[in-house]
C-alpha cells in the first residue's frame, strides 16, 4: 500500500472513534446518533424558515429602500431644491460604496457577536442616517448621511448569507439566500410604487423629503424588532424545543464537523488564511465585481432612464416596479432549480447572458417599447445572477471560518464594481446612455464566462476527490479489519474529516 494512502487512512482513524468509547464532552454524539428522522428534520427546518427568513428578508428590504430611494428623490426634485448638479449626484452614489468596501470585514461579527445585538445596532444606525436625509439642506449634509447609511448596511447585508450558513445545509442554502436577496428587487418594486404615491400628491413639505421620512422611520422601528426576535443560532433558538435544538445541533455538525457545536465566538485564523490560497475563493469576487457594476447603477438610474423614454417623472416612478417584480420571482425560481439540479454555474451563466442581452437592447434600440423590454431582460438577468453567486461561494468553503473569509473577500472585491457602475450614466449621455449600457452588458457577459470557468475547475476538483476517496475507502477497510469487530465507525462527510468535500457545481 502506498505510504501516502496509509497516512490518509491513519488520519481517518484519528478523526473517528468506536461507539464503545466514552465521551466526556457534552455534545451531540455523531457516531451514536441513529440518523435524523426526515419528518423531524423537516419540522425543525420549517420552524427556522418561519422565524429567521422573514426577519433577515424584512431588514434587507428596508435597507434596500433606504439605499435606492436617492434615485426617486432626484426625480422628485431633490437636486433642484438643494442646487447641485449631475457630478454632485454621482458622488452621492459613489460615496455609498466607499464605506461599503472599508467595512466589509465586519461580516465576521456575525460569528463573534450575538446576531440579535449586531443586527439591531446596524439597523438603528442606518435608520437614523436614512431619516436624517429628509433634514438635509446641502449636498455635504446628504453626503454625510449616505456615508453612515452605507457603513451600517455594509455591516449587515453582505454577511447575511454567512449567517444563514449557520442554520442551513448546503443544498438548503441557495433558496434561502435567494429569499433573502429577493428583498432587493421586491424593495425596488415597492420603491417605485411608494415614490409614485408620495410624489404624486401635494404636501407642504417637499415630496422628496417626505419620501426619505416615510421610508427611513420604519428602519428605526425594525431595530427594536431585530433585538427581540433575531435568533442567534439554531441550537439556542427559543422557538425550538430541547429535542429540536439537538436535531439542529446535529445538522450543524453534519455541515461543518465538530466546529458546528459552537457557531458563535470562534474564528479559526489558520483556516481564514488557508482560504486565501484557494482559487475558489477568488473567482466569485470577480463575478460579483462584474455584476455589481450593473446592480449599483440600474436601481438608482432607472427612473431617469424611463423618464427619458418620454414619460412624466411621476409615471417613470411607477414604471420601475414591473421589471423588479419579475426579477423577484426569478430569484426564487432560479435558485430553487439550481439547488435541486446542482448546476448553479450553468444557471448563473444563463441568466447573465439574458441580462447582458437586455443592456444591449437598451443601448442599441430607440423604440420605447423595445427599450422597456430591455429593462425587463436586464433586471431578469442581473438580480438572479447575484442570488445564485452568493450561495455558490459559501457552499464551496468547508468551514465557518473559511466561509467568513470567502464572503468578506467576495464583498471587498465585488463592492469595487459600484465605483465604476455609479459613474456610467452621466446626464449628458441621455437619453440612451449607450456607453453605460455597453459596459454593463460586457460585465454580465464576463460574469457568464467566469461562471463556466469556475464550474470547470470545480468539476475537475470533484473528479480528484472521488479518485482519492476510492483509495481511502480501500485503505480504511484494510485498517478497520484489524479493529475490534464489536466497534462500529461512522464517517461524517465534511471537509478535513475523512473523505473529500465535493464542490457544488
Amino acid at each position: 500500500m502506498p505510504d501516502s494512502i496509509t497516512h490518509e487512512a491513519a488520519s481517518i482513524e484519528k478523526h473517528v472513534r468506536p461507539i464503545s468509547q466514552p465521551d466526556t464532552e457534552p455534545h451531540v454524539d455523531v457516531e451514536l446518533h441513529p440518523g435524523l428522522d426526515p419528518d423531524q428534520e423537516r419540522r425543525v427546518r420549517r420552524k427556522i424558515d418561519w422565524n429567521l427568513m422573514p426577519m433577515v428578508m424584512g431588514l434587507y428590504l428596508v435597507a434596500i429602500l433606504d439605499r435606492s430611494n436617492i434615485g426617486n428623490a432626484r426625480t422628485a426634485g431633490m437636486a433642484t431644491d438643494l442646487g447641485f448638479d449631475d457630478a454632485h449626484y454621482q458622488w452621492l452614489l459613489t460615496i455609498f460604496y466607499i464605506p461599503y468596501i472599508l467595512f466589509e470585514p465586519l461580516a465576521f461579527m456575525w460569528k463573534l457577536v450575538p446576531p440579535h445585538m449586531w443586527a439591531a445596532g446596524c439597523v438603528l444606525i442606518w435608520g437614523i442616517s436614512s431619516t436624517l436625509q429628509a433634514a438635509a439642506f446641502s449636498w455635504s449634509g446628504l453626503m454625510a448621511c449616505r456615508f453612515f447609511l452605507a457603513a451600517a448596511e455594509a455591516a449587515y447585508g453582505p454577511g447575511i448569507p454567512y449567517l444563514l450558513s449557520f442554520f442551513y445545509k448546503r443544498r438548503e442554502l441557495g433558496l434561502r439566500c435567494a429569499i433573502f436577496f429577493s428583498a432587493a428587487p421586491l424593495a425596488n418594486t415597492f420603491a417605485g410604487a411608494l415614490a409614485y404615491g408620495i410624489t404624486s400628491g401635494h404636501t407642504k413639505i417637499a415630496s422628496w423629503r417626505l419620501l426619505f421620512l416615510v421610508e427611513g422611520l420604519p428602519s428605526i422601528l425594525m431595530a427594536v424588532v431585530a433585538y427581540g426576535f433575531m435568533p442567534d443560532s439554531a441550537d439556542t433558538a427559543r422557538f425550538l424545543s430541547p429535542e429540536e435544538r439537538e436535531i439542529a445541533k446535529f445538522r450543524a455538525i453534519q455541515q461543518t464537523g465538530q466546529e458546528g457545536r459552537s457557531r458563535i465566538g470562534n474564528v479559526q485564523l489558520k483556516e481564514v488564511f488557508a482560504s486565501l490560497g484557494d482559487l475558489k475563493t477568488w473567482i466569485p469576487p470577480l463575478m460579483y465585481f462584474c455584476i455589481n457594476v450593473s446592480f449599483s447603477s440600474l436601481p438608482v438610474f432607472l427612473p431617469d432612464i424611463i423618464y427619458h423614454m418620454g414619460f412624466s417623472s411621476v409615471d417613470a416612478q411607477g414604471l420601475t416596479a414591473p421589471p423588479y417584480l419579475l426579477a423577484f420571482f426569478l430569484c426564487l425560481g432560479t435558485t430553487y432549480i439550481a439547488d435541486r439540479t446542482g448546476q448553479r454555474g450553468i444557471m448563473i451563466a444563463s441568466v447573465s447572458v439574458i441580462g447582458g442581452a437586455g443592456y444591449i437592447v437598451l443601448g442599441v434600440c430607440t423604440s420605447v417599447a423595445a427599450r422597456y423590454v430591455g429593462v425587463f431582460l436586464a433586471a431578469a438577468g442581473m438580480f438572479p445572477a447575484i442570488a445564485n453567486i452568493l450561495p455558490w461561494s459559501i457552499n464551496n468553503q468547508g468551514s465557518d471560518s473559511k466561509r467568513g473569509a470567502g464572503i468578506t473577500i467576495m464583498n471587498l472585491v465585488g463592492q469595487c464594481g459600484p465605483l465604476l457602475g455609479t459613474r456610467l450614466f452621466p446626464q449628458n449621455e441621455a437619453p440612451y446612455y449607450s456607453r453605460g449600457m455597453y459596459v454593463s452588458a460586457g460585465c454580465l457577459f464576463m460574469t457568464a464566462l467566469l461562471a463556466l470557468t469556475l464550474r470547470t475547475l470545480l468539476a475537475w476538483e470533484n473528479k480528484r476527490f472521488e479518485q482519492r476517496d476510492q483509495a481511502l475507502m480501500a485503505a480504511a477497510s484494510v485498517g478497520s479489519a484489524a479493529r475490534d469487530k464489536t466497534s462500529t465507525v461512522r464517517l461524517v462527510g465534511v471537509e478535513n474529516e475523512g473523505f473529500g468535500f465535493l464542490n457544488v457545481l
